[in-house]
């Protein structure tokens, strides 16, 4: 399983003209391939008179997914360009959409693979991405005396908090690289004077 990937800071819109085409990319973080499918789905109904709505998307953090079209340009000259440029950056969990309005001046199939997986890289230059680190889901259950302090403490190390819950007791949920897992046992049960427990879950990303 992959230790981290980067994925896109926010969704955003990047355009340029080259020989008189106007190339838009519509770039979004996406969490299926249903999300990335209605995303394309959405562009193309905002850019119903465009000459082309190209797409790119790649899935899973080891890019387990990835999906490509051309939409109408010579095979090979658009979606696969801008899916070269999403997995040259090492995006994951990110689709894409070229819309090209002709501007008159044929480009060549050259041109077309230039200019399709150029504005791929600048709009990802302009809006910006993200790395996301795999962890280990943690839950720590505690006495209501000591849950307050315990919550800074945790926040105050750097732990990511990601849900506290109150009942009987109280349970803090946390988020852990694989390799802290022991030496957060040991600072747990000196923290705690050894009252709180520890389980181990399963496995997430989160901001790195």
């Amino acid at each position: 399983m992959q230790e981290q990937y980067r994925t896109l800071a926010r969704e955003g819109v990047h355009e340029t003209e080259i020989n008189r085409s106007r190339f838009l990319c519509a770039l979004a973080p996406v969490a299926d391939e249903r999300e990335a499918q209605e995303f394309v789905a959405r562009i193309r109904r905002e850019h119903p008179t465009a000459s082309h709505n190209c797409f790119a998307y790649v899935l899973g953090a080891d890019a387990s997914v990835q999906k490509a079209s051309d939409d109408g340009e010579p095979g090979g000259t658009a979606g696969v360009p801008m899916l070269q440029m999403l997995l040259r950056r090492e995006m994951r969990y990110v689709v894409a959409v070229v819309t090209r309005y002709y501007g008159g001046v044929k480009l060549g199939a050259g041109g077309l693979i230039r200019a399709y997986g150029g504005v791929v890289g600048e709009a990802l230059d302009a809006l910006g991405t993200v790395t996301r680190q795999r962890f280990r889901l943690a839950t720590v259950t505690v006495d209501h005396q000591r849950a307050g302090k315990l919550e800074n403490d945790l926040r105050a190390t750097g732990r990511a908090v990601r849900e506290v819950r109150y009942a009987d007791a109280v349970t803090i949920e946390i988020g852990l690289p694989d390799a802290d897992v022991p030496a957060f046992r040991g600072w747990l049960a000196d923290a705690t004077a050894g009252t709180a427990s520890f389980e181990l879950g399963g496995e997430a990303y989160g901001d790195a």
